[in-house]
Formats: C-alpha cells, sequence, structure tokens
C-alpha cells in the first residue's frame, strides 16, 4: 500500500523468514558460531535459547545452510508429540520405513541404530534439529537422551540441537533431567539487539528495498527500540504499521509520534510480548493508548490533508550499495540485455576502475593519522563509499576471471554470467563458507550508520584480506573485515564447456564427457563407455567415489559444489582463487 509513497520495491517489514532480508547482529553470528561448533564436534546436546521474536529461526536456517553436505539432517518443527511420535516423526525425517501401525519403541529405536550404524560406515554423520523444544514434555525429553546413547566404541552416532524459548532452560534445570543437561556441549542465548543494531536493522531492510534515503529519524528509532525492547519481530510490526501510519498523514519522514501511535495499534491488539523482564512497556503501551484517546477527543490527531500528488522515488537513483535504484534504474536492472560481459580485450586488463592510490572516494584521507592495521582507513572507505560501489565490485570480481562487465547490480551480474560461461552463487555464512569454495567474492559490508557497501574481497593471505572499496584497493586484518561483514556473499563459479549448471545421471551431452575427463585428472580412475557422453551407473560411482572424498553429499548429481571441487583440483589458471586453503 505504501511502497509507491516511499519509492520502495516492496513491503521492508514483512515476518516472512525472507532471506533476502537476513541481519545478523554480533550476537546471532555468536550464536551460529556455538551451534556450529558443537554440530563439528558430534555427539551429545547444542542448546539455543532466546525470547519469542528474537531470531531462533533466523539462526537455524543459516545453520541449515552451513550444513556440511555428509551431514544428515532431520528436522522436527512440532515437538508437541508423545515419545513413540517422536521417534516415527525422526524415521520419517530420514526416509526410513516402518510399520505405520507400530507402538513398538524398540522397533523404531534399532530401525535408527541400524540406519545411523550404516551412515556412519559410509562417512557420513546425522543431526536432529528440535524447533520450540520447550514444547517436550518429560517422556519425550528422556527419549530424546536416549538417542544419544545410540553410538559406536568411539564416538555418538546422533548430533541433537534443542531450539527453544527461555522455558527450555528452565525445563532443563530440573533434578529429574540432569542426565540430559549433562550432555550438552554448547549453550547460546538469544538476548534483544541492542539501540545500534536496531538502527542498523532498519536501514538494513529499508536499503534491500530500494530506499535512497533515511525515513526513520533517530528519535523514531529511539522510541522504537524502547517500546520493541530490541526484540526484530516487534521491531518489524511496529516499523510496518509506522510506514503505513506516515503513509496515510502523506508524509515521508517517521518521526516519534508515528512511531507512538503504531505501537498503541499494534502492541495491545496483536498480543505481543515484550521480553522477560521489560515489563514496563505494558504501562507505557497504556498511557499510550491514554495520550490517544485525550488527544483525539481535543482533535488533535487529525490527519493532514493529502495534496493529491503521488510523490516519485529519486529521480537521481543514487542509492546505497546493492539496494534497488530509482525507477528508471529499477526497469534498466530488470533487462539482462541491457548489460554486456565479455572478455578482456587488452591484456592484463581487468575491467576494474582503479583510482589513484592514497585516495579516498573524493575525500582525502591523512595516512599518517591512521594505523597500520588499516581498521581506520576500512571504515573511512566504507563510509564514502559511492552508489557505483556495486557495479564497481561487480566489475572487479569480472575482471579476475578475465571479462568486462557493465552489470550495477546482483539480478544484472548474475542474467549475463551464463553468456560467458559463469554462474553466479548467492548466500549467507561465515568465513569457513569462504574457505571452502576458496573463490573471491562481492561481500555486504555493513559501514557507519548500517548502511551497506558491496565489496570485492579479492584475496586472503594468512590474517591479511585484499578488499576493492569501490575500485581502490585496501589491504586490512581479516579480523577487521570480519567485524563489518554479517555473512552475505555472491561469487561465480565456472560450468563446463558446453554451460550445463548440473549434470545427472541419464544425461547425455558433450559435457559429460567432459566431466569423465575431470575426474580422471582428479583420482586417475577412469569407467568403461560404450557411450562416453552418456551419464551411466559407472560414471555415477566415480562421482560419489570424488564426492564422498570430499565430503560432498555422495548423490551422484553433479552441481555447483562437486564443480567447484573439480574446478579447485585442476588449478585451471582462469580460474582465480581466494589464496586460502581449502577445507578438505
Amino acid at each position: 500500500m505504501y511502497e509507491q509513497h516511499f519509492g520502495l520495491t516492496e513491503r521492508p517489514f514483512s515476518i516472512a523468514p525472507d532471506p533476502r532480508f537476513l541481519y545478523m547482529s554480533q550476537q546471532h553470528r555468536e550464536a551460529l558460531a556455538h551451534l556450529l561448533y558443537g554440530v563439528g564436534e558430534g555427539g551429545g546436546f547444542v542448546q539455543l535459547t532466546g525470547e519469542v521474536g528474537t531470531g531462533k529461526t533466523t539462526i537455524c536456517r543459516c545453520l541449515l545452510e552451513q550444513v556440511p553436505d555428509h551431514v544428515d539432517v532431520a528436522l522436527i518443527l512440532n515437538p508437541r508429540v508423545s515419545a513413540i511420535e517422536l521417534l516415527a516423526s525422526l524415521c520419517d525425517e530420514l526416509g526410513l520405513d516402518y510399520a505405520r501401525d507400530t507402538d513398538s519403541i524398540k522397533a523404531l529405536t534399532d530401525l535408527l541404530n541400524a540406519h545411523l550404524l550404516e551412515t556412519h560406515a559410509q562417512g557420513r554423520r546425522t543431526v536432529l534439529i528440535i524447533d520450540e523444544a520447550q514444547n517436550l514434555d518429560a517422556d519425550a525429553l528422556e527419549q530424546v537422551r536416549l538417542l544419544t546413547n545410540l553410538e559406536t566404541t568411539r564416538e555418538k552416532l546422533l548430533q541433537i540441537v534443542l531450539i527453544g524459548q527461555p522455558e527450555l532452560r528452565s525445563l532443563l534445570a530440573r533434578e529429574d533431567l540432569r542426565q540430559l543437561s549433562q550432555r550438552i556441549t554448547a549453550r547460546y542465548h538469544l538476548d534483544p539487539i541492542q539501540r545500534n543494531e536496531t538502527a542498523a536493522y532498519i536501514r538494513h531492510r529499508l536499503q534491500v528495498c530500494g530506499a535512497t534515503e533515511t525515513l526513520f529519524n533517530d528519535a523514531a528509532i529511539d522510541m522504537v527500540q524502547k517500546l520493541s525492547g530490541g526484540v526484530p519481530r516487534l521491531i518489524n510490526v511496529m516499523c510496518d504499521r509506522a510506514m503505513l501510519g506516515a503513509y496515510v498523514e502523506g508524509k515521508r519522514k517517521i518521526d516519534t509520534a508515528i512511531v507512538v501511535r503504531a505501537a498503541s495499534e499494534v502492541l495491545p491488539e496483536e498480543g505481543l510480548d515484550a521480553p522477560a523482564g521489560n515489563t514496563w512497556w505494558r504501562w507505557l503501551a497504556a498511557a499510550v493508548v491514554a495520550v490517544f484517546v485525550v488527544a483525539f477527543s481535543m482533535g488533535y490527531w487529525q490527519v493532514p490533508p493529502r495534496d493529491g500528488a503521488v510523490l516519485a522515488s529519486d529521480p537521481t537513483g543514487k542509492a546505497d550499495g546493492l539496494a534497488v535504484p530509482a525507477k528508471k534504474e529499477r526497469e534498466a536492472a530488470s533487462r539482462p540485455e541491457a548489460v554486456t560481459v565479455r572478455p578482456v580485450e587488452t591484456a592484463g586488463s581487468t575491467g576494474t576502475a582503479t583510482a589513484p592510490s592514497g585516495t579516498v572516494g573524493v575525500m582525502a584521507v591523512d595516512a599518517a593519522r591512521l594505523s597500520d592495521s588499516g581498521v581506520d582507513l576500512l571504515e573511512q572507505r566504507l563510509a564514502t563509499a559511492s552508489p557505483a560501489a556495486a557495479s564497481k565490485a561487480w566489475s572487479g570480481l569480472f575482471g579476475l576471471w578475465g571479462m568486462q562487465s557493465t552489470a550495477r547490480t546482483d539480478a544484472q551480474a548474475c542474467a549475463a554470467a551464463p553468456a560467458v560461461g559463469l554462474r553466479c552463487l548467492q548466500g549467507g555464512g561465515s568465513r569457513a563458507v569462504l574457505q571452502y569454495y576458496d573463490r573471491p567474492a562481492v561481500l555486504l559490508l555493513v559501514g557507519p550508520g548500517g548502511r551497506r557497501v558491496p565489496v570485492l574481497l579479492q584475496e586472503i593471505r594468512g590474517d591479511r584480506a585484499r578488499l576493492q572499496i569501490d575500485g581502490q584497493r585496501l589491504d586490512v586484518p581479516v579480523e577487521a573485515m570480519e567485524q563489518h561483514w554479517f555473512g552475505e556473499y555472491r561469487l561465480l563459479w565456472k560450468t563446463p564447456p558446453g554451460g550445463s549448471p548440473v549434470l545427472r545421471p541419464g544425461d547425455r551431452n558433450p559435457d559429460v564427457k567432459w566431466l569423465r575427463e575431470k575426474l580422471k585428472q582428479a583420482s586417475g580412475l577412469s569407467s568403461i563407455a560404450p557411450d562416453p557422453l552418456y551419464f551411466d551407473e559407472g560414471l555415477k560411482s566415480l562421482v560419489q567415489d570424488f564426492q564422498r572424498s570430499h565430503e560432498l553429499n555422495a548423490d551422484g548429481v553433479v552441481g555447483a559444489r562437486t564443480f567447484i571441487h573439480l574446478n579447485n583440483l585442476s588449478r585451471q589458471p582462469t580460474v582465480p582463487r581466494l589464496g586460502i586453503v581449502t577445507a578438505q
């Protein structure tokens, strides 16, 4: 309803878990690190708790994205089940066949044990994730504990992740559940985010939807923080209603009064709970309602007349970072034919616009005032990056592949990549993900005020990262880069000569022959094939062996990850590397 009024492409504060709106605060990153550590350790329990709306589901989704291919995941979203129903749900998630009318816990446990032993022998691991785990009853929790008794002489066969509200901590503190509590190897509790993170969170979501200016003033953000208690879900609900209120009043900026009115509408009526310990907001909300009634009765709560004009988005199209720009820019971004990607014609050219050494955008920097580490310089570069930072980052990335690009957005770059034998891979993760792919990437770094700036990560050597920001090179400590990076990345990977993004058993084309040759180079093994262009069972077996040796999902289907590993092993000079050792 209000999108056109603010020049946005869509509503920025929907509570749907859209990965494009992913914003991970520092504590969300720490929580994810705890879960990844726990999963990597093998066996026992990992516990994640937090108030309603603090981002537990977001963390769970990020965890699922980063689980290695050799790990099978069973996800249970409805834990209000009996012990036998819990076992049956686990069998369903793992694709195990069993008698649907069985009421024998032993039969299901034996089936699970046999399956876990078989997958363990194949080098695979199994993780069970239970969401809303505070709803498990005592019998089901005891059954969960007993599942960790499935083990070999050296290790547990099942890793269990429990995600729930704070009541889960109280539940596991019970005396009769102390055996389970003692097996928890990693714990983390998510608290509401702080004011500075709330400001960055709001700006992040607005930029994703094409905002070119700050819509919430500082006082409005202060009020959002106070009334929401820093709970992301409440922030979404309140900001959405506040933008609707500003639209109704014909305003382009959200101030404190609009936020207070929005809170009076959504907090009581939606039945949203503030975080535990922050019960003061109930009194504040009641006061807000009282003020609303008095003001309305006195005639002060009037909606100003609208002039009938629809305010257009920024005609200059100067959007920050990868945010969608104004109307003309958005229309151009939706037309892949408007973008060109071609091989570099001049030897040694990268197609990257490089500024003179010692300059930062249009602002001169006194290098003597900066520390040798480059931390201060990184923040200044992020603060002064131009609206063209996205196009320069993509130009630099394509340049490393020997191509020139005119792409200005993700959509344009990824639409044009297949024409030159490349594909885009976009996602969220950590440094471990970059190590896994070992490819240069466009990262979204968060600068002062929550502004997202696309930056080219060209190389990592030891503890130093080589970046290109707005076309200018900068070497900084990896830790400094990670302080500004919340996991968003985009990278390019090379397809076979025929351009196939995936190869499956049963396919017949020249890329299958290419695959045979690559596997022989990588492993020294080959299969006898009457038709080398046909993806037969012998080739599938070779692919599975290769996938197992590199901890990939051994399904015999060759996709992005398998292609990337094949290209890494062949050391093709045309394939740029990040320069860090890939975990094998």
